[in-house]
């Protein structure tokens, strides 16, 4: 009589195996959708914060051709789909060279950076300074704060 063996090797994952991968899964998916969320929230303040202070050239030329009232059209603004209206859109006024140029996010920002308020502050003396606002954002935090701006 011949001994015959039978191979029952293992075909696919048990259920323990399975349950394991996607509890893993779910803590990954845990940690890394609240960093991306902050990540893009950052991203898009310092989409903003470059927008408007592209147009700190155009004030500076206008304040040189001693031009101290104009408009954001006349610095070339273009509106951004993250920002609201821009504050004060018909007319810069920069007496003296000291003025503000701000800018309200909205638009298709994040619900963590919405009306927050970044304005870009001109003294006589040709410094410019950053002051940012978080608004009514529920979300808001410090850390969405461009280098070189300070949180009020």
């Amino acid at each position: 009589m011949k001994n015959i063996q039978v191979n029952h090797a293992q075909k696919g994952f048990t259920l323990i195996e399975l349950m394991i991968v996607v509890a893993i899964i779910g803590i990954l998916a845990a940690i890394a959708i609240p960093q991306y969320q902050d990540y893009t929230a950052r991203t898009q303040v310092n989409r903003a914060y470059s927008e408007l202070s592209s147009l700190r050239t155009a004030v500076e030329e206008n304040l040189t051709r001693g031009n101290t009232s104009f408009t954001y059209g006349d610095m070339g603004h273009v509106q951004s789909n993250l920002t609201d209206t821009v504050t004060s859109t018909t007319v810069a006024s920069f007496p003296g060279g000291a003025g503000a140029i701000s800018v309200t996010l909205g638009g298709n920002a994040g619900a963590g950076v919405q009306n927050a308020v970044i304005q870009l502050s001109r003294a006589s003396d040709g410094t410019w300074s950053c002051r940012m606002d978080g608004g009514s954002a529920s979300d808001w935090k410090s850390t969405y704060v461009p280098a070189g701006c300070t949180n009020s």
